[in-house]
């Protein structure tokens, strides 16, 4: 492990995009309209700057998720298997050494987010994943991972596993603090939330 400072040419972004909708009656949540733009838009935005490239991960729309970014390979697994899945089925299209991965849900990202995980990393060079945690909420689908720490992912979800978190400490995930900013990381599911 190096002493891995931020440094944009060296991360790529993966926005997960790729789940059922559930919460939003069925509906692509990516693609809702929130502010006058698509959240996934927001997102996109919120990284541009901080990463090199931003590769959108989801299984449904494709063609209008491919005009704002390039996409990752769908799914390889059937019936939304969930987060790990997306990232799963990226892995052919990343080769930075650091992956950065944001839900669509959160169009509020701070501009130092990758710049703080990053030094979350370099603090704590044993860890392969570093994640956001906001006043003892922690946000397992805001994180930094190193490249290497995905190697072992198909086999964790072959196993049946599907937890984020679960998956996180095996990697000896680290918890970096963005205090006081719940706002930034709220997930948005409700109905009346959007325009």
């Amino acid at each position: 492990m190096d002493n891995f400072t931020h440094d944009p040419t060296r991360i790529c972004a993966l926005i997960l995009a790729g789940g059922a909708g559930r919460r939003v009656g069925g509906r692509d949540k990516g693609l809702l309209c929130w502010r006058g733009r698509a959240l996934v838009e927001h997102v996109h935005g919120a990284l541009a700057p901080q990463v090199n490239d931003i590769f959108i991960s989801c299984n449904r729309n494709r063609e209008r998720y491919a005009q704002i970014a390039p996409l990752a390979p769908p799914d390889l697994r059937e019936d939304y298997q969930g987060p790990l899945a997306g990232i799963e089925a990226a892995l052919s299209a990343i080769n930075q050494e650091f992956i950065l991965v944001a839900a669509c849900d959160t169009p509020r990202l701070p501009e130092n987010l990758v710049a703080r995980l990053a030094l979350g990393l370099r603090e704590a060079p044993h860890a392969q994943v570093a994640h956001v945690r906001v006043d003892s909420r922690d946000h397992y689908l805001c994180a930094l991972l190193r490249q290497e720490s995905l190697a072992g992912l198909s086999a964790y979800l072959n196993s049946g596993q599907r937890a984020v978190r679960h998956w996180y400490a095996q990697l000896n995930a680290v918890p970096v603090e963005f205090p006081g900013q719940q706002e930034a990381f709220m997930n948005l599911n409700e109905a009346e939330e959007f325009d």
